[in-house]
């Protein structure tokens, strides 16, 4: 099936109006734009220009840096949202859900990357509520390595932090070597 193309400051009014009224939490306009491009549905233009006019005609509002669905944006979501095929509503539906657990597994982990002699190290404490669970710096020789190190354990910080304590605890001595 073939979808038609989103192509109208109308159709991405009502698509901005959906995600603020599923996400139904107070997002900001950068998370907004993200989920948007990451959705690849919407044309950056055609959203630039359906945000303005839904803050302009009352529909939305910026509130303390966030993008916040008023009534009228809400009735008008529900009202028109037939006009949107499924699969632009699940792709949008998808990104918002990507960008919120990026956010929560970053907010769980602190990392950073430092310049180091000859090389780069990744500094990364994976915390609980009120203490860390674990503190650990890896060498990586050059930038890119280290960059890599730091999305791989961003993907899933508690598996990053399963997986070493499970070989912490499963290490035994090397008994080959004797």
């Amino acid at each position: 099936m073939i979808y038609p193309e989103i192509n109208s400051v109308f159709h991405v009014k009502i698509m901005i109006c959906f995600i603020l009224d599923r996400i139904s939490k107070p997002v900001s306009e950068e998370q907004l734009y993200e989920i948007v491009h990451l959705s690849e549905v919407i044309n950056y233009f055609y959203y630039a220009e359906a945000l303005e006019e839904l803050i302009q005609n009352g529909s939305a509002s910026r509130v303390d840096g966030n993008i916040i669905l008023n009534e009228k944006g809400r009735l008008g979501s529900e009202y028109f949202n037939s006009y949107i095929p499924e699969y632009f509503h699940n792709r949008l539906l998808k990104s918002a859900y990507s960008l919120f657990s990026r956010v929560a597994r970053e907010s769980e982990t602190d990392i950073s990357v430092n310049k180091v002699p000859n090389g780069f190290e990744v500094n990364c404490a994976i915390k609980d509520v009120s203490y860390d669970l674990m503190r650990v710096s890896l060498y990586a020789p050059d930038i890119e390595q280290a960059n890599l190190i730091k999305n791989k354990i961003l993907k899933n910080p508690a598996v990053f932090y399963r997986n070493v304590i499970e070989y912490a605890l499963e290490n035994e001595e090397n008994k080959e070597n004797f």
